[in-house]
């Protein structure tokens, strides 16, 4: 893998370029209501730039650190996510009916994005050095239980938009370390009926399904978010207001600089400013994706899917509730939303991923083979000799070398 590959390149930029932006934007979306309020208008994005520049302090430090030596420190960092996110619970500061942060004198931090993150690098640790599970109980144990764990913890905050994101992320993972289609099609099917079941007895997830479903029977009260997004949507048209010039931000959008931001966005820049968001996360999709391919690493292989799947799933779930297509989940925008936690977290993460990229996965052959033939399994290596080098064949390889050297032995 070359020093600087084009993967590399594309994150760096797609990476700098969304943050960038989401500080234009958090300064957009904030300045206006602060004037308003007697608040300082910069106030905002002043904060999130301390947290740009924390998260870019880390992902250097990332970048150019070995990401194999988070192997050993997998076990930890679980432990860990676990304290916090049970003493979230407990000690949480609450916020709009949710206890999901815990303060730190005039800052706060968000447990489940550190555990996003342990979870992900614990789960490619594991299947790194074992074959991948291919039953559901194999699936169950450790993995399943877990992350069910996890989740479970997360939804009493709660925070149902965080658990869709770490089943997707380690969807991921499952998949591109060989896992059969079948099983996790089976898996996913019973995680998210578990999920539905949940969603229906809570009568708080319940009132927010029937809300999505029609949010104009009530656009003052509990469909008064879905309602303003859309409006934003489409006053924006193709090309926007004009950066600055939304209206819907100032005290009619809720959240508009959280959850929210891409309806501004949509208002401001319309469909153009829009698809060009949109087109940044596939740019970062596709730099991951192909890095989580050609990396022989099984580590690195595992570790690169399931961060790009973290960032292009939170992504994805965002603008689904907000284009009126899911739920409201609670979830920012990776990069562009205010949010110190989220965006320390992703820039760390997208860092990990850079020095995959960079090469330091090299040409290590992985130890646990991904995917084998028709039924899956991997071949049984066969040492060959001649050369004074090994080579693993297949049995079927052997065969037709047996049978080839018969036919000449007879001629």
């Amino acid at each position: 893998m070359r020093q600087r590959s084009l993967e590399w390149q594309l994150l760096v930029l797609v990476t700098l370029g969304l943050t960038a932006f989401g500080l234009i934007m958090v300064y957009s979306a904030t300045s206006a209501s602060a004037a308003l309020g007697g608040s300082n208008p910069a106030g905002y994005v002043e904060r999130q730039a301390i947290y740009a520049l924390l998260g870019f302090g880390l992902l250097v430090i990332a970048a150019r650190t070995d990401f194999r030596k988070l192997r050993a420190l997998a076990p930890t960092l679980v432990g860990v996510a676990l304290f916090l996110c049970l003493a979230v619970l407990a000690i949480g500061t609450r916020v709009n009916g949710a206890r999901r942060w815990i303060g730190i004198g005039t800052f706060t931090f968000q447990p489940s994005e550190v555990a996003k993150l342990a979870l992900v690098v614990w789960v490619a640790s594991y299947l790194a050095r074992r074959p991948p599970p291919r039953t559901l109980k194999d699936l169950a144990r450790p993995v399943g239980l877990l992350v069910g764990l996890f989740c479970a913890l997360v939804l009493a905050e709660p925070d149902l938009g965080t658990a869709i994101t770490i089943v997707v992320m380690v969807g991921a993972v499952l998949l591109v370390s060989g896992t059969p289609l079948p099983t996790l099609a089976v898996a996913f099917t019973l995680v998210f009926g578990a999920g539905a079941v949940a969603a229906w007895s809570s009568p708080y997830r319940r009132a927010r399904l029937f809300t999505f479903l029609d949010p104009w029977k009530d656009p003052l009260g509990a469909g008064l978010q879905n309602v303003q997004a859309q409006i934003s949507l489409g006053s924006g048209g193709i090309f926007g207001r004009g950066l600055g010039q939304g209206i819907e931000k100032i005290h009619y959008l809720p959240e508009a600089h959280t959850d929210m931001i891409f309806a501004v966005i949509g208002e401001e820049l319309g469909l153009v400013g829009a698809a060009v968001l949109i087109a940044g996360y596939c740019a970062f999709a596709y730099a991951g994706l192909r890095l989580a391919i050609a990396c022989k690493d099984p580590f690195g292989k595992r570790l690169a899917a399931g961060i790009t799947a973290l960032v292009c799933g939170q992504a994805a779930i965002n603008l689904a509730a907000v284009l009126g297509l899911a739920p409201l989940t609670g979830i920012p925008l990776p990069f562009v939303s205010y949010g110190g936690s989220s965006l320390v977290i992703t820039l760390l993460a997208v860092g990990i991923v850079l020095n995959i990229a960079r090469g330091h996965a090299g040409t290590e052959r992985a130890s646990v083979p991904d995917r084998g033939g028709r039924d899956g399994r991997a071949p049984r290596p066969v040492a060959r000799r001649g050369g004074g080098a090994a080579h693993a064949r297949s049995d079927g390889d052997v065969r037709r070398v047996a049978g080839s050297r018969r036919g000449a032995a007879r001629s």
